[in-house]
C-alpha cells in the first residue's frame, strides 16, 4: 500500500467502492486522513464497513470541510452528465480528483525524482504496460506494476529511489488527475472510444494529452492525427521521442521497419531488435507498443543484448492475441481485449486466413471500418446483442453464421477450420464489442473461450 500522508488531518470523501476506490479510501485513513466513503450499492457499503472504513451519505452530508472528492474512474466526470456527487462537490467548491492524482501528489513529497512511467493510449496500453516492466525487471529494477492494468496504484508500494512504478492510465483515471507529472509519459495512438464520456473525440484527444504534457521524458507514437498534432505541439517543451510504424524512413525516433525496431536519429539508424518469432508481439501494433517500451528505457536501450533478451522472453498478456492451443493445423486465438474495431483491425492484420468470433455490445461505427480486411476472413460466427447489425454489415462479403453464444461459436468454427484447406487457418475470438451483453468485462469472455477451446482439445486427445 502506498499511505497518502499527503492528506494527513484533511477530510476526503470518496464515492465510488470498487476495487480503486476501496483501495484508495484505505491508502487515505493509512496517511491519516479523516475519510467518509459512499456508494450507491449497499454490498459495496457493506463490505467498506466491515473492513472498518466511515461510511457516510454523501447526498445528505455538509461538504464545506472537504478538501478533495476522489472519485472512481467508473463514475461520470462530465459525460453524459455529471454524477450527483460531482455536482455536490463544485457547489461546494471542493476538488474533484482520482487516485492517480493522489499518488502523483505522494511521490512529490516523499520520492520526486522516483522513476515512473505512465502508459495510455485508446489501444495497446496494457500489453505496453506489462512489457515495459518486464523490460525493467530484466535490468534488475524492483517494479511495481498496476493502474488500469489491474492492481489499483494505491495497493502497490510507495515510490522510492529504487523502485520503478509502471502504470497504466485510462482516459478515465487521467482526466482525474490534473497534475499527473511522470518521469516517462507513453502516448501509443487515439482512435475513437467512450466518446459517450468524453463528448467528442477532440475532448478524448486533449484528456489523452495530458499524460504526456507534463512528463520529464514524453514518448509518442506519431501513426495517427491526434497523436502527430500532440507531438507536434510538445517537440518545442519538452524531450520527445517520436515512434513510429508507419513512417520507419521518415521519422527520428524509436521505429518499426518491417520486424526490426530500430533507433533513427539524424539519417542513421541502429537496429535494436528483431520481433520475427516472438508469438507475444506478434503485429504491426505490437512492433508500436514494443518500440514505445524501448523508448521508455531511455539510456539503457543501448544494452542491445539485455533489451532482445527481454524481448524475446516477454510472454505476453492474456487476451490480447493469446495463443491459446492447436487442433491438428488449427490455432486458437483468445483475443477478448479487443473491444472495438480498431483493437479487431490489428489482430485482422496479425494473420492470413481466419475463422473469425465477433460481436457483442456494439461501439459506435460497428465493424464497418474493417471492411477493407474482410478478405482475410474464411467465415464469421456472430455472438451477443450485434450479430444482426453485424450481418447486415457482412451482407454477402463472406459467409457467417449467428451462433448466439461461445458456447456454439466456437465448436462450429474448429469443425469448419479443421474441414478447410488452409494450411494454417486461425480460430480467432477478436469481438470487436464490449462484452456486457453477455459477460461482466472482457476477461470474462476470453476465459470462457479458454475453456471452450481447452475442452475441445482434450476431447481431441481422448478420441
Amino acid at each position: 500500500m502506498t499511505p497518502v500522508t499527503a492528506y494527513k488531518d484533511k477530510h476526503v470523501a470518496v464515492f465510488g467502492l470498487g476495487g480503486s476506490g476501496f483501495a484508495t479510501a484505505q491508502a487515505l485513513v493509512a496517511g491519516g486522513a479523516r475519510v467518509f466513503v459512499w456508494d450507491d450499492n449497499e454490498h459495496a457499503r457493506e463490505k467498506a464497513r466491515a473492513a472498518g472504513l466511515r461510511i457516510e451519505n454523501l447526498a445528505t452530508i455538509d461538504w464545506r470541510d472537504f478538501a478533495s472528492l476522489v472519485l472512481s474512474p467508473g463514475v461520470p466526470l462530465t459525460h453524459p452528465a455529471p454524477h450527483w456527487t460531482v455536482l455536490k462537490a463544485r457547489e461546494a467548491g471542493v476538488e474533484i480528483i482520482g487516485d492517480i492524482e493522489l499518488f502523483c501528489r505522494e511521490r512529490r513529497k516523499i520520492a520526486p525524482k522516483s522513476p515512473f512511467v505512465a502508459i495510455t493510449g485508446t489501444n495497446g496500453k496494457s500489453t505496453t504496460t506489462a512489457l515495459v516492466a518486464h523490460l525493467f525487471r530484466c535490468f534488475g529494477f524492483a517494479v511495481e506494476v498496476g493502474g488500469n492494468i489491474g492492481t489499483p496504484i494505491l495497493a502497490l508500494q510507495p515510490p522510492a529511489q529504487d523502485r520503478v512504478h509502471v502504470i497504466e492510465c485510462s482516459s478515465f483515471q487521467i482526466d482525474l488527475a490534473p497534475s499527473l507529472d511522470p518521469s516517462v509519459g507513453i502516448l501509443l495512438n487515439v482512435t475513437p472510444d467512450h466518446l459517450d464520456r468524453h463528448g467528442s473525440i477532440e475532448n478524448y484527444a486533449a484528456i489523452k494529452a495530458r499524460l504526456v504534457r507534463n512528463a520529464d521524458q514524453a514518448v509518442v507514437g506519431v501513426d495517427d492525427k491526434f497523436t502527430l498534432a500532440i507531438a507536434d505541439e510538445l517537440k518545442t517543451r519538452r524531450p520527445l521521442t517520436f515512434v513510429s510504424v508507419t513512417q520507419p524512413t521518415i521519422v527520428d525516433g524509436v521505429v518499426l521497419d518491417g520486424s526490426h525496431i530500430v533507433r533513427r536519429a539524424e539519417g542513421r539508424s541502429i537496429e535494436i531488435a528483431d520481433l520475427t518469432g516472438v508469438a507475444s508481439l506478434r503485429g504491426a501494433h505490437n512492433g508500436q507498443n514494443a518500440a514505445a517500451a524501448v523508448a521508455a528505457l531511455g539510456p539503457l536501450a543501448d544494452e542491445l543484448d539485455r533489451v532482445r533478451k527481454g524481448l524475446r522472453t516477454f510472454p505476453g498478456l492474456a487476451h490480447r492475441l493469446e495463443e491459446v492451443g492447436r487442433r491438428g493445423k488449427v490455432l486458437f486465438v483468445n483475443d477478448s481485449k479487443a473491444t472495438n474495431a480498431d483493437a479487431a483491425e490489428k489482430a485482422l492484420l496479425s494473420f492470413d486466413k481466419v475463422f473469425w468470433i465477433i460481436g457483442g455490445r456494439a461501439k459506435q461505427g460497428g465493424i464497418e471500418p474493417l471492411r477493407p480486411l474482410f478478405s482475410k476472413v474464411v467465415k464469421a460466427y456472430l455472438i451477443g446483442e450485434a450479430s444482426e447489425a453485424f450481418a447486415q454489415t457482412i451482407g454477402d462479403a463472406f459467409p457467417f453464421e449467428i451462433c448466439g453464444g461461445l458456447e456454439a461459436a466456437a465448436p462450429s468454427a474448429a469443425r469448419d477450420a479443421e474441414a478447410s484447406d488452409i494450411a494454417e487457418p486461425v480460430v480467432l475470438l477478436s469481438p470487436a464489442c464490449a462484452s456486457f451483453d453477455q459477460f461482466s468485462d472482457f476477461e470474462k469472455r476470453g476465459d470462457r473461450f479458454r475453456e471452450i477451446v481447452k475442452a475441445l482439445l482434450t476431447a481431441e486427445t481422448q478420441v
